[in-house]
């Protein structure tokens, strides 16, 4: 697998011409994407947003007949590996690599790293609907007019403004897809539910520890950072504080019956140790095992 540090060798592989910015590219793509190329695994220091309705390859977007005809967008952080695979669009695309340099020294440097998209897998990507696309190839033209022209001083502003349009707007697009995908796919939540219910029926009988986000979202073929931003969307909760909700009304549960000390209790949950169970269960119900324990038998 190729590592790349410079835009010009990553345009190169794909087989287009040199960008005209050695930090900052922009490109319209045509239906082979990767000229001569049929197969193109790497990595790079540089963020990726791409725009594709793909025709053929091993490139995967969207999991149901739904999202098959609508043209897709991902999105790759630095040091992601990413691979393309004798990929063929239906249409024209796009792609925008950001070498992180280009944006040290702006406000995007570090509001880009608080869009958890970034983290999703690439069967994650956002389905545009005819509306958003219009939005998001409006956005790109602007930012490809500006790629073009004459450099001046403005210019690295302007493109950074219609970037940062670009994420905001992704992000409101990705909130109109878990609303829409729920319906289609099921609850997640409910799914998640019941994995934690088995894993905590699995706990009995074997030592396997406190359940993760990680693991949940294995179970479920989604990325963790999908998973949670899919359940705060769903119940307004992460993962993880739906994870210590299960935990915490077990642990009550088995308080009022009885018959488990708290050591027990906190090791049949998975918790390494008593006080971390303690601490977590005065934190959430505001009171500590024992006092919840007296609490209900007096």
């Amino acid at each position: 697998m190729e590592h790349f540090t410079k835009i010009s060798d990553l345009h190169e592989a794909f087989g287009i011409k040199p960008p005209e910015n050695p930090l900052f590219s922009v490109v319209y793509g045509e239906q082979d994407m990767c000229k001569g190329n049929n197969k193109l695994e790497f990595s790079s220091g540089f963020y990726i947003i791409g725009f594709k309705k793909l025709k053929s390859g091993s490139m995967s977007y969207g999991k149901t007949k739904y999202d098959h005809d609508l043209g897709s967008m991902s999105f790759i952080k630095p040091q992601q590996k990413v691979a393309f695979q004798n990929v063929m669009l239906e249409e024209k695309g796009f792609l925008i690599i950001i070498h992180e340099d280009f944006l040290a020294g702006t406000a995007l440097y570090n509001e880009i790293k608080k869009y958890s998209y970034f983290d999703y897998e690439v069967n994650e990507a956002l389905h545009l609907s005819p509306a958003e696309e219009n939005i998001i190839w409006n956005l790109y033209f602007n930012i490809e007019k500006e790629y073009n022209n004459n450099t001046d001083e403005l210019s690295k502003s302007i493109i950074i403004s219609h970037l940062d349009s670009m994420l905001k707007y992704a992000q409101r697009f990705y909130k109109r897809q878990f609303i829409n995908r729920k319906q289609l796919t099921g609850s997640t939540v409910t799914k998640f539910n019941a994995l934690l219910v088995a894993n905590f029926d699995d706990r009995k009988t074997k030592d396997i520890g406190l359940p993760t986000v990680a693991q949940m979202a294995e179970k479920l073929h989604i990325s963790s950072r999908y998973l949670t931003d899919l359940l705060k969307e769903e119940t307004g909760k992460t993962a993880l504080e739906l994870i210590h909700l299960f935990l915490i009304a077990e642990a009550k549960n088995l308080l009022t019956e009885g018959e488990l000390n708290i050591s027990e209790i906190s090791y049949l949950l998975g918790f390494e140790n008593t006080t971390y169970f303690s601490r977590l269960f005065k934190k959430e119900v505001g009171v500590t095992p024992n006092q919840f324990r007296a609490r209900f038998l007096n």
